[in-house]
């Protein structure tokens, strides 16, 4: 099984459009992040903190399909393509754990 706490080394491509996409969703989060907090901090109505949260973690939710779809369309089929039988396994390992995850 994939250990999460180790970073594996990446064998994909470089930046693609996905993950600059990812990363300007992921500043666009960090800024709901701070709204959030600044909300709290004046005290602000608990329905609508709740609301901009469940918005937050939709965003999340978002960004996490983006770098899933990226994973599998280039990550994956690379590694699959090289035809080594233990990487495949490794693979769907790690796939299983991801998508049990994911669907959280």
């Amino acid at each position: 099984m994939v250990s999460w706490g180790m970073a594996k080394k990446h064998s994909g491509p470089g930046p693609t459009e996905a993950r600059a996409r990812a990363v300007a969703q992921i500043r666009r989060i960090e800024g709901q992040m701070r709204g959030i907090v600044k909300m709290i901090e004046e005290n602000r109505y608990c329905g609508d903190v709740l609301m901009q949260i469940s918005a937050a973690g939709e965003s999340l939710r978002s960004v996490a399909s983006v770098l899933l779809r990226d994973h599998l369309e280039h990550c994956v089929t690379d590694s699959l393509r090289a035809g080594d039988p233990r990487r495949a396994r490794e693979l769907y390992d790690e796939l299983t754990d991801l998508f049990g995850k994911y669907a959280r």
